[in-house]
């Protein structure tokens, strides 16, 4: 019979970074040597998405009408949050 988790452990002897969820820990981590127990979750560590760039045009308030798309700023989220990690001014 096949082990459980044998796809992952010839992942993981190529070189895949394993990580592990227990039923007592919903957050997935990183380990070294996987005990590869029944009673744990494992997977491979999935890539990190890349960042995503937008840019943006702000006005002044009943100032002069530039040229569209006259962009300004550029906003930078992060790829795993979402959340907005940087806003830079264009000159």
């Amino acid at each position: 019979m096949k082990h459980k988790h044998a796809d992952l452990i010839h992942a993981w002897a190529d070189g895949a970074t394993i990580q592990c969820k227990s039923h007592e820990n919903d957050k997935w981590e990183d380990v070294r040597t996987p005990a590869w127990g029944e009673h744990f979750f494992y997977r491979i560590k999935p890539e990190p998405k890349p960042d995503i760039v937008m840019y943006f045009e702000v006005r002044k308030p009943h100032g002069e009408i530039l040229p569209n798309p006259f962009h300004n700023i550029k906003a930078t989220y992060d790829g795993e949050t979402g959340g907005l990690k940087l806003a830079e001014v264009i000159k």
